[in-house]
Order: C-alpha cells, then structure tokens, then sequence
C-alpha cells in the first residue's frame, strides 16, 4: 500500500477516534440538555450518529491536512523584524486621477 494512503487512512481514523471522544463528551457533560433530548425523541440515535459521523469527516480532514502541511521541508530562514519591507510608505504622496464620464 504506498505511504500515501496509508497516511491518509490512519489519519481518517484518529479523526474519528478524536469524534468518538468529543460526542461521548458532549453527551456526559449534558451540554446543552443534548442527553435528555436525545434519550427523549424517537430520533435521538440518529442524531448522534450524525453527530458522530460529520464531526468525524471535518476531524479527520483537519487531522489530514495538519499532518500533510507538515510534511513539507521549509528551508528557508524565517524569523525576525522585517524592518526593511515597509507595509506602507512612511510618506503619502498624492496623485492626480483624471476622472472620466461614464457612458
């Protein structure tokens, strides 16, 4: 299996580990009376299945781009001040606009 996919895979399951832990959380700590809500309605599981299946795809996509933007080799030096690149001039100057006639 190239690395590649393997990469993805384990990271796609560390995304739904982590959505796995985060909707337990949710429905311990009753956030938002969520465990009554759910335990009262007939459609409670399918909501927390739902809950578990989105919050699983955006963590595991997240979980995926992080490790991937990691993966790069920056060698170029970074840090400092940044004194010598001016955001903006330190003098306005004005500048003439002709303005023209709309048609």
């Amino acid at each position: 299996m190239p690395k590649l996919i393997r990469l993805y895979i384990t990271q796609v399951i560390a995304g739904f580990g982590l959505s796995a832990i985060f909707v337990g959380l949710l429905l311990y700590f009753n956030v938002g009376n969520l465990w009554h809500l759910v335990t009262s309605t007939s459609g409670g599981a399918i909501a927390v299945v739902m809950l578990f299946m989105f919050n699983g795809i955006v963590f595991a996509g997240v979980q995926f781009s992080i490790t991937i933007m990691r993966l790069a080799k920056d060698d170029t030096p970074g840090g400092g001040k940044r004194d010598d690149l001016p955001i903006m001039p330190r003098q306005m100057i004005p500048v003439k606009v002709e303005a023209t006639k709309r048609r």
